[in-house]
């Protein structure tokens, strides 16, 4: 490469001169420098002049040469120099040269001890009276630029007296703008440091600061000592005045960095409970709501708003929830308590201990977890939390088949595997049409069903009185609650005519819903039906979109909350419904007040507390035997005011982000559209958000983490019509006793080609039997042939419902069965190749009683399947019994899939297992004998992205974790060798990719999911090489893909900021387009014979 030349047109000399002056500066010691000062500072200022006047190219391209030579030579010269003009050009050249080079200059700068000669510099020119003004400013903007870059810049400082030098210095200078800036720039970057920070409080620096703080903020309290100090010293109110002041008198708002600096500094102090203590005294509540209120109609204000919404809530007195305890409104006695874990340490709790709040509610928070409302919990763990959990264990990577018991005691579980040795001898194979599935609304025994129902009015069993809708206002209760219920005319409950929903639900038949409603056992014995239990539910034909949020909606959300401190008299504070006076928690009154109930199967709502006249603070139980797990709720409304916004507010929330945050919408069902024949479920509520209250959480409820807070899930609705009856619910319910409705339905529409047989698994600790189903093809005949075709059927092995509150996999359970069972060539086909072993609900005890995650053991069933207890988990005991007699039969399964709901993720997904990408997300070394496993594992899941609309491959993951080592999914593929084992998770909210885009799910589309998995049963069949079929449809030839699946954290969303564009997800331009209203699939038979007709059709 040429060197460069002299000169340009503009003259502008090359490094050539630079480079000159450089080894004539370096030949002059620091004897001949003191001798020749003159000299010395006019090759400095020539330096200076030909760097400064040097072009920008040039700057970009020459000075790296020129800055190694600089640093190398000349560095060290002003330790030898005591002139303050040479040491002064020197350090002019060297802020010059490391303005460019976009750091990394200023990187090999602390890297040779720059840092250390600045501060010998500093301290030097310090002793100096009086030290050169000129020569601070320097130093000081050069230490501002270097310090962060350097990790020990506050050691450096300390350790060099650096730091006292830099505290005098302010303290001369107090009224000196120009200097004092650079310093406190300085000053700040010494506050990293902990030691620093409690050596600088020591010496009066906070003091010091609030002398200055009115044209000049610093953020000096974020140590705990100094927050204390200014506590004492009695800043806080200062700051309160400084900051109103600052308020009234910028009303062109040109200094809101000063405004938000009084903040910070607030801020900080509050993180401490002294701080917000002193906050509260000095009226700082009113201050800042009042000033934020005045700040909310100009946009540009948002960071201060948002700043000052943040302390108030950070020092918003903490309540207790007003329960009288944690536990469960219910209560079970167990048969026999574990020994450890969190049930142990329920029974073992002193009698008077108030578990509601402890001495650790208010305890001092840090600052990153009051400002960004983030936990790490299980279900939300950022990617280096997600990381450690990985397994890395290559021993526990490679499934291995262990069985666990003797064949001798699992021999007694053949007897639910009659298909395996039945001979079918005296069967009758000739064809028969009795039975057929039939969806044109006739009953069994032929007679055609009336356009209405005639039903009595209670939904009540036993001949409890009775319970009317319409006329009064909503419900009266038979009950002895403090009112008696009118009598009707004719002494007999209100008849009320309504469609017949077997017209439309040939699967639903209310009064064989109340008949097994009768034999369903629940801890608080229910003896009420509700509503939408009994009509049913028909999907509604409109699409629902994901709600758009509105801006701001949070923050006025909890100014709302906050104005009940500023104005306490606004507040009723009404109790209207609780579940902890049994003998009545329907509380009455002049009418004033809406009425709750939720004592029902599946219900879930503890205590409702009337605010203000139209808002009412909501409270969930607990998991029975559990102090916590609120999340889903179902609840009965009525006595509401037409046309009127009410606000409802669940405040014991415990997860720290939901999707309530990002589009969804809660569930309401309303008895008068049931009436006028709109049975259905939909998506309400305005005004939705989910944050952060003044709830504390007690560390016995937080499993040992101190000041932690509830969540609020709150939202906005009116009501249409008047002396309705309307439910809220978490997701679409559906009950035990809807799951026993439609088992009983199905069964009774088998036909003879069906071989469908219902077994009783086993009960239950709460006296509830868990039902197991087997459904394959008949033989075509009792020969031999077709009867070890029959026998040797791979098996699909089908479980769902293990969490109470995930609804949704009990919807995508019946989409499967209602397609097992139907008449389609593609169901036949499917039974022919596959014998289906099911578990519809594995926990019906939690399901019955509204639990959310456990059963009665208070426990997740779903983290027992590595050693379950056959009297506290009983429906896993046995099915994972089921599974071990057929590993030890050597007739695994050839699928295993547990159905799941997600509450933080969109779309529908599967987490599998896979050695090779558990490896390739861990540092873990491996051979290559290590990493060999069959790639069939991301068959299923590729085939269901592929023709499910609301399947994601994307949110699919195959890596194992150590937190989930003891689920279904990694149990059955480590012990019973199941490579296919997968979790199927469905989401809450809706989805974000593919024909739903945009869109909430529903029923139908948690239903034809269900149906979609059997289909890609099929196309599995396949790819496994099972016998053909002349039905199945044709598979890809890139099915299955080969690069690794990026590890899924659980939580997808971002933590919850207000300048979020919620809306973006809801009105992307790009979305595929939807499919009329009209031509929605309206049931998964119909449905798949087109997909068969097509299949046909191509292939011909």
């Amino acid at each position: 490469m040429n060197k460069p030349k002299m000169a340009t047109e503009k003259g502008v000399p090359s490094n050539s001169r630079v480079l000159m002056l450089l080894g004539q500066l370096e030949r002059m010691n620091g004897e001949a420098m003191m001798r020749d000062v003159e000299t010395a500072r006019q090759v400095t200022a020539k330096i200076f002049h030909l760097i400064q006047t040097q072009g920008e190219s040039k700057h970009t391209q020459n000075d790296n040469a020129l800055y190694c030579t600089f640093h190398r030579r000349v560095l060290s010269l002003p330790q030898s120099t005591r002139d303050v003009q040479t040491t002064l050009n020197i350090l002019y050249i060297l802020s010059e040269l490391l303005t460019v080079g976009r750091g990394r200059r200023v990187g090999v700068f602390v890297s040779k001890g720059g840092t250390g000669i600045l501060f010998q510099i500093l301290i030097t020119t310090s002793k100096e009276l009086p030290p050169s003004e000129e020569l601070m400013l320097q130093l000081h903007s050069l230490l501002a630029k270097v310090g962060p870059k350097d990790r020990k810049f506050g050691v450096k400082a300390r350790l060099s007296g650096a730091l006292n030098a830099t505290v005098n210095l302010t303290k001369q200078n107090l009224q000196n703008t120009k200097l004092l800036l650079p310093s406190h720039n300085v000053v700040r970057l010494y506050w990293n440091s902990t030691v620093n920070a409690i050596s600088l409080g020591k010496n009066g620096v906070v003091e010091l600061m609030f002398k200055i703080v009115v044209p000049f903020t610093v953020d000096c309290h974020n140590e705990p000592t100094n927050a204390r100090r200014a506590v004492d010293a009695g800043h806080v109110h200062v700051l309160l005045a400084l900051y109103q002041d600052w308020h009234h008198n910028d009303t062109r708002h040109r200094h809101m960095l000063i405004r938000k600096g009084l903040l910070v500094c607030l801020r900080n102090i509050t993180n401490i409970k002294l701080g917000r203590k002193a906050f509260i005294d000095a009226d700082g509540m009113r201050i800042l709501y009042y000033s934020s209120t005045e700040c909310l109609p100009v946009r540009t204000l948002d960071p201060l708003v948002n700043t000052s919404s943040l302390i108030m809530r950070k020092c918003f007195p903490k309540n207790r929830l007003p329960l009288p305890t944690i536990k469960s409104a219910f209560h079970y006695q167990l048969p026999h308590v574990p020994a450890v874990g969190p049930v142990a340490q329920l029974y073992s709790q002193p009698l008077g201990v108030d578990d509601v709040v402890d001495e650790s509610d208010d305890n001092e928070e840090t600052d990153a977890d009051t400002e960004n409302d983030t936990d790490n919990e299980e279900d939300e763990k950022d990617q280096h939390t997600a990381n450690e959990d990985i397994e890395t264990d290559l021993n526990k990577l490679h499934p291995k088949k262990n069985p666990g018991r003797p064949f001798e005691e699992l021999k007694v579980y053949e007897r639910f595997f009659l298909e395996l040795s039945e001979d079918f001898q005296g069967y009758n194979f000739e064809p028969s049409k009795s039975g057929a599935l039939n969806t044109e609304g006739v009953k069994q025994d032929g007679s055609p069903v009336n356009a209405t129902r005639h039903i009595q009015s209670p939904l009540l069993l036993g001949g409890i009185a009775t319970r009317r809708v319409g006329g009064g206002g909503g419900s009266n209760w038979g009950s002895d609650c403090g009112s008696e219920g009118t009598e009707d005319e004719g002494g007999e409950g209100a008849v009320l005519e309504v469609p017949d929903t077997a017209l439309l639900l040939p699967l639903h038949d209310p009064d064989l819903y109340v008949e097994m409603v009768k034999g369903t056992h629940s801890v608080p014995q229910y003896a009420e039906v509700a509503y939408p239990d009994y009509f049913g539910h028909i999907a509604p034909t409109f699409r629902e979109p994901l709600q758009e949020r509105v801006y701001g909606v949070q923050r006025s959300k909890i100014f709302q909350d906050i104005e009940r401190l500023i104005h306490p008299n606004d507040i009723v504070d009404k109790v209207v419904y609780d579940l902890d006076i049994p003998s009545c928690p329907v509380i009455e009154d002049n009418g004033e007040s809406l009425k709750f109930n939720s004592q029902f199967e599946s219900g879930n709502l503890r205590k409702a507390v009337q605010m203000r006249k139209y808002e009412y603070d909501l409270v969930l139980n607990s998991d029975i035997n559990s102090n916590h797990y609120h999340q889903w709720f179902y609840f009965e409304v009525s006595g509401m005011r037409v046309g009127t916004t009410y606000r409802f507010n669940i405040i014991n929330s415990e997860k720290s982000n939901s999707q309530f945050n990002y589009g969804m919408q809660v569930l309401m069902y309303s008895v008068q559209e049931a009436i006028s024949g709109r049975p259905r479920w939909v998506r309400t509520g305005t005004d939705i958000c989910y944050y952060k209250n003044h709830f504390a959480r007690s560390s016995i409820a937080a499993g040992g983490q101190k000041g932690k807070s509830y969540y609020t899930m709150t939202f906005s609705t009116s009501f249409s019509h008047k002396d309705d009856v309307c439910y809220f619910a978490y997701h679409y319910p559906y009950t035990y006793s809807t799951l026993k409705m439609h088992l009983s339905k199905l069964e009774a529409l088998r036909t003879p080609q069906i071989y469908l047989r219902r077994d009783v698994l086993c009960e239950t600790l709460g006296g509830n039997s868990c039902p197991l189903l087997t459904i394959t093809a008949m033989p075509e005949s009792n020969s031999n042939d077709h009867i070890c075709q029959f026998r040797n059927r791979p098996l699909i092995f089908l479980s769902a419902r293990v969490h109470p509150g995930e609804t949704n996999a009990s919807w995508v359970m019946k989409g499967t069965l209602e397609f097992l069972m139907g008449t389609s060539p593609l169901a036949a086909s499917l039974r022919e190749a596959y014998i289906f072993k099911i578990v519809p609900m594995l926990n019906p005890d939690g399901v019955v009683n509204g639990n959310h995650r456990c059963s009665l053991s208070g426990e997740d069933l779903n983290r027992q399947w590595q050693n379950p207890n056959p009297e506290l988990h009983p429906t896993i005991y046995h099915t994972k019994s089921l599974l071990q007699y057929l590993a030890h039969i050597q007739r695994a399964p050839l699928v295993f899939c547990d159905y799941h709901g997600h509450s933080r993720k969109k779309n529908v997904f599967m987490y599998g297992c896979s050695v090779k990408e558990t490896v390739w997300q861990s540092n873990i070394s491996a051979t290559s004998s290590d990493l060999h496993e069959d790639l069939g594992y991301r068959a299923l899941p590729k085939i269901l992205s592929q023709i499910a609309p609301a399947f994601s491959m994307a949110s699919c993951s195959f890596v194992v974790e150590r937190s989930k080592e003891s689920t279904a999914r990694v149990v059955v593929w480590r012990e019973i060798g199941v490579q296919r084992s997968y979790t199927m998770e469905s989401t809450l909210c809706g989805c974000d990719q593919g024909k739903y885009k945009g869109l909430q799910i529903g029923t139908r589309e948690l239903e034809e999911m269900g149906a979609q998995f059997c289909v890609a049963l099929l196309r599995l069949k396949r790819l496994t090489g099972i016998r053909n079929h002349q039905h199945l449809l044709d598979l890809e030839s890139d099915i299955i893909g080969t690069s690794p699946t990026t590890y899924v954290v659980e939580e997808d969303e971002p933590s919850f900021l207000e300048e979020i564009d919620y809306s973006a997800e809801s009105n992307d331009e790009d979305a595929e387009p939807e499919i009329e209203h009209g031509i929605e699939v309206q049931e998964n038979a119909n449905h798949l014979d087109r997909l068969s007709d097509c299949e046909t059709n191509h292939k011909d």
